[in-house]
């Protein structure tokens, strides 16, 4: 399925091909603090479609994972890194995401905290 996102004030724009059934909730120090719910999908599957300026980007801990940022409003709709074969993923966060609806969502609970 083909979904639409953006950040809050709509300066980024994607679109990704996805199916999405769960999300993944992290207890890490950012996933926490910014209430991420996440679908992970191989990087080619997010196409940008807007971005009136450039993201910001932030990593920390390992710098495995690339969170991007809008400048504008501070709303973080994805982020970017490899799976622990190499390949690129995104991981979306599915509260930036139109038509999905969380509370039907399984969630999976990850310990990033201690990982």
């Amino acid at each position: 399925m083909l979904y639409q996102g953006s950040c809050h004030c709509g300066a980024v724009a994607y679109q990704v091909e996805a199916e999405i059934s769960s999300a993944l909730s992290c207890n890490c120090s950012i996933c926490s603090r910014k209430g991420y719910l996440l679908s992970f999908v191989p990087g080619s599957n997010l196409t940008m479609l807007k971005a009136d300026q450039p993201l910001t980007t932030y990593t920390f801990n390992t710098h495995k994972i690339k969170h991007q940022t809008c400048p504008v409003c501070g709303c973080s709709p994805f982020a970017l890194g490899t799976d622990p074969e190499g390949n690129e993923v995104a991981a979306i966060n599915l509260r930036c995401l139109e038509g999905i609806d969380l509370d039907a969502l399984e969630i999976h609970k990850h310990d990033g905290k201690h990982s």
